[in-house]
């Protein structure tokens, strides 16, 4: 089958296969810093193939050189297409409503109701907010197909109003963190992918590639061993709840720069940064001599190679990050992928590892044991 990558296993899984899209952070910085693919190829996959419990489903690639990681889903019947950011740091789904007058909702694909016989209206309002941006909508239900999973009755939002999601390369949001209640009181896709016997596991994966041709994918339902070497280090999640982890400590050059007294992370798909507290990142950033410009960090792309890597330490595991990681070039110019995240008063040391470390290294999230591989 190709470029469909139908491939049989001993367990049931299914590969959605992403794109890597610029974040809103480089569309600004080639708009306005410093003053200065490929073709998507369609799938089509048989209604018989989504109960075949030995199938493994790969989805075409576009790459881009930046960040984000984007996939195709479709709602409705028949189906209407979106692309959706894959985020483990929030639990709903959401696509813009036809109905939504803001300008970015004319940006994207919307949402049509009345063109799906399956779709469910409700009245109940709800509010996402993510760290600068933020939802207004209505919840609603409809089929949602992402590949050949199919979750039949799935709750999702439709957006009135959108804030700070002008630049943004994709519609909505897919969350596969675990249920809010506070955000739409409805199971995210994935609770219910698993309650409805769609999958095999409670279990999916990400493979963040930079490179287009080995093709980024996350996968639902198990694990591809070819995607990684040697065996998972599995860490219990710190808080049921979110993909929060333990971390021992932060070190470059031997000496420990960060989490001295052990810290939490979140791995969150829906970052691109490395983000920590501002006395933290502040401290990394004289270590590796960048100088702030415009609300960013700059440092010479000569000494790139000089730099040290740094060494996040989980459950006792060193999993070094290197320069040519934590440092992007772009139109000439070398920026800090360090980045300053809120911190609430009282709140303990968090960090955010977003896809600068999850492009290094493949991770599983175990929903069913409440870890992280």
């Amino acid at each position: 089958l190709g470029l469909l990558g139908l491939v049989a296993l001993s367990e049931c899984m299914v590969i959605i296969p992403l794109r890597q899209m610029k974040t809103m952070r480089e569309t600004l910085r080639e708009r306005n810093l410093l003053t200065n693919f490929s073709e998507e190829h369609p799938y089509n996959l048989s209604q018989k193939a989504a109960n075949d419990q030995n199938i493994i489903y790969h989805h075409p690639l576009r790459s881009y050189k930046d960040f984000s990681y984007i996939g195709n889903i479709n709602i409705g019947t028949p189906p209407q297409e979106f692309q959706v950011l894959f985020d483990t740091g929030s639990s709903s789904l959401w696509v813009p409503s036809i109905y939504c007058q803001s300008s970015s909702c004319y940006k994207h694909n919307s949402f049509v109701p009345c063109n799906s016989s399956t779709f469910k209206a409700t009245n109940k309002i709800f509010n996402t907010n993510y760290s600068a941006t933020s939802i207004k909508g209505y919840l609603v239900y409809d089929t949602v197909r992402i590949g050949n999973l199919v979750s039949v009755a799935q709750p999702f939002g439709l957006s009135l109003k959108e804030f700070g999601f002008d630049d943004v390369p994709f519609d909505g949001i897919l969350g596969l963190g675990y249920p809010r209640r506070t955000v739409t009181g409805a199971n995210p896709i994935f609770d219910n992918l698993w309650k409805q016997g769609v999958i095999s596991e409670p279990v999916f994966a990400f493979y963040l590639s930079s490179q287009k041709e080995n093709g980024s994918v996350v996968m639902f339902g198990g694990v591809n061993r070819a995607y990684y070497k040697g065996e998972l280090n599995w860490v219990p999640v710190s808080q049921v709840g979110s993909w929060h982890i333990n971390i021992d400590s932060i070190s470059m050059n031997g000496t420990v720069v960060a989490c001295k007294r052990g810290c939490q992370a979140l791995l969150d798909t829906g970052t691109a940064f490395l983000r920590g507290p501002r006395g933290s990142v502040s401290k990394i950033q004289k270590l590796i001599h960048a100088r702030p410009i415009d609300r960013e960090h700059v440092v010479s792309c000569q000494a790139i190679g000089t730099l040290p890597p740094a060494v996040f330490t989980i459950n006792g595991i060193d999993y070094p990050v290197p320069a040519q990681a934590y440092i992007q070039s772009l139109s000439g110019y070398c920026f800090s992928n360090f980045l300053v995240r809120p911190q609430r008063v009282n709140e303990s040391e968090t960090w955010i590892l977003g896809e600068v470390f999850l492009r290094l290294y493949f991770s599983v999230f175990d929903r069913g044991n409440n870890r992280i591989g």
